[in-house]
């Protein structure tokens, strides 16, 4: 049966995505066989004449780096999650033919904390302050009573993440990376930074720590992640995120609530088993 409803991934690269897995897993829970996933490698130049391609049996796009904010222009509408931090994961193709995009990336994470009992925390760290640690801040915003600590290489981006925090009204102190290690005082750390960055960490993990989120998902488990399992520490990992994210992308492009998170996150589990 040839699908008469369609979506995809699009970014550059593209080819390691696990996106495919996890909506492909959940069409095939929802009994959504008429329904296809894909994935394009689609950058930033082209990503004006891949809309100009869409037809009426497109429902939504997921979008990766580099296109989370160049599809802003070419949007009719944008949630305020998506505009606070100008960042757009999740375009949803309407039947009026409308454009609208959101961010799951903030809501994604805040559920895969509250799936490992983080609901609130008096303060938090963020290390790095790329793309990511601005999501994560955004995800603070909402579960975070007091400061965020985030630390950074430089001064430029040191002003990057006090001016996200101004924006998104939380109070973010910033410290040098060369003082990462402080960043465990905290009962929840969001790691933000790319494989082996936080390696070097893994050495001073506290003996009671409190909740880790690292964002990677491969290589899983990092160093760091490991390091903090051995001595007790709740971990939540890339995977958590993804899924997550993932579920509530599912529900808004087929009006299909609740998505199935269980049979997503086993279908990315095996996936990355297999690599």
């Amino acid at each position: 049966m040839s699908a008469t409803r369609r979506a995809a991934v699009l970014g550059s690269p593209i080819a390691h995505s696990l996106s495919p897995v996890l909506h492909r897993a959940a069409y095939a829970e929802l009994g959504l066989e008429d329904w296809a996933y894909d994935r394009f490698e689609v950058d930033e130049a082209a990503l004006p004449g891949f809309f100009e391609t869409l037809g009426p049996e497109w429902a939504g796009l997921s979008l990766t780096m580099p296109l989370k904010r160049a599809v802003i222009p070419l949007l009719d509408e944008i949630s305020s999650t998506a505009e606070a931090v100008e960042a757009v994961n999740t375009v949803v193709l309407t039947a009026d033919g409308r454009r609208v995009g959101d961010n799951t990336d903030i809501p994604g994470m805040v559920a895969a904390l509250r799936e490992r009992g983080v609901r609130q925390v008096e303060r938090a760290s963020v290390l790095g302050a790329g793309a990511t640690a601005s999501s994560a801040l955004a995800a603070l915003s909402r579960i975070c009573t007091g400061e965020v600590t985030a630390y950074v290489r430089s001064e430029a981006r040191a002003e990057e993440m006090r001016g996200w925090g101004e924006r998104l009204g939380i109070t973010v102190r910033t410290a040098a990376w060369e003082d990462a290690a402080a960043a465990f005082e905290a009962p929840l750390t969001i790691a933000t930074t790319p494989a082996g960055t936080t390696d070097a960490l893994a050495a001073a993990v506290p003996d009671r720590p409190g909740t880790l989120f690292d964002v990677l998902y491969e290589p899983w488990p990092t160093a760091l992640a490991t390091a903090w399992a051995d001595r007790g520490g709740a971990v939540v990992g890339g995977l958590d995120l993804l899924v997550h994210q993932a579920v509530l992308q599912v529900e808004q492009m087929t009006g299909r609530s609740p998505a199935p998170l269980a049979a997503m996150r086993k279908a990315g589990e095996v996936a990355l088993a297999a690599r």
